[in-house]
């Protein structure tokens, strides 16, 4: 059954890859790498943050942020029915949350970084419009919330891996095919799917966006 449209697995691999280029130009001291990589993040940031409001149903924010309830529900429910549990077509209340997270750091890592300055040769596009101490602070958040992000990420492959021993259930094959395999005898509504032709002009928009805030300042 359909579940992930191609817009939103796009946005999950390239951000990945994303994340991995601007991990090793910024360890490698290939800023302009790193530079480009962090404004190509914050494209991928903003077009999916619309595409939570306006894209597909199981790519949609009202569809799987829900409430502390929904998400201890849903871990009580693995606990005690494990691999027999009912299955969940999108991201289920705790990855949900997981999603949101994961933007939410990662766009302080992006936004801290347009203000970021090694006060010798490095100064981020947005400098110039803040005062020192608040450069200092942006820059030192920089240089933090990546360990965060390399936690979070790595909470985040454990429980792949958790989901696939203990439930049965593959993750990562849906983010790539677009589609998950629903057990027999268990009825599912499909997702609905949005145009691809509203994802790329979100996309255009965003990137327009991103390239107006970075050489106007």
């Amino acid at each position: 059954m359909a579940v992930w449209d191609l817009p939103v697995r796009l946005f999950h691999w390239l951000l990945v890859a994303a994340v991995g280029v601007s991990w090793a130009s910024g360890e490698l001291g290939w800023m302009r790498i790193h530079f480009v990589t962090g404004y190509f993040i914050l494209t991928l940031l903003l077009f999916r943050v619309a595409w939570g409001f306006v894209g597909s149903k199981s790519a949609r924010f009202s569809d799987f942020l829900k409430g502390p309830a929904a998400a201890f529900e849903h871990l009580r429910e693995l606990r005690s029915s494990g691999k027999h549990a009912h299955p969940v077509l999108g991201h289920n209340p705790l990855g949900g949350w997981m999603v949101a997270a994961l933007l939410l750091i990662l766009a302080v890592q992006v936004g801290s970084g347009l203000f970021t300055s090694d006060d010798i040769l490095v100064d981020g596009p947005l400098v110039a419009h803040a005062g020192s101490a608040v450069v200092k602070l942006l820059s030192t958040v920089h240089r933090l919330a990546f360990n965060l992000i390399l936690a979070m990420v790595a909470v985040h492959i454990v429980v792949i891996v958790a989901y696939l021993l203990l439930r049965g259930e593959n993750l990562v094959r849906p983010m790539l095919t677009g589609r998950k395999i629903v057990p027999g005898g268990i009825t599912v509504e499909p997702p609905r799917q949005a145009g691809l032709l509203p994802a790329a002009l979100i996309a255009f928009m965003a990137a327009a966006l991103v390239v107006t805030l970075v050489t106007a300042a």
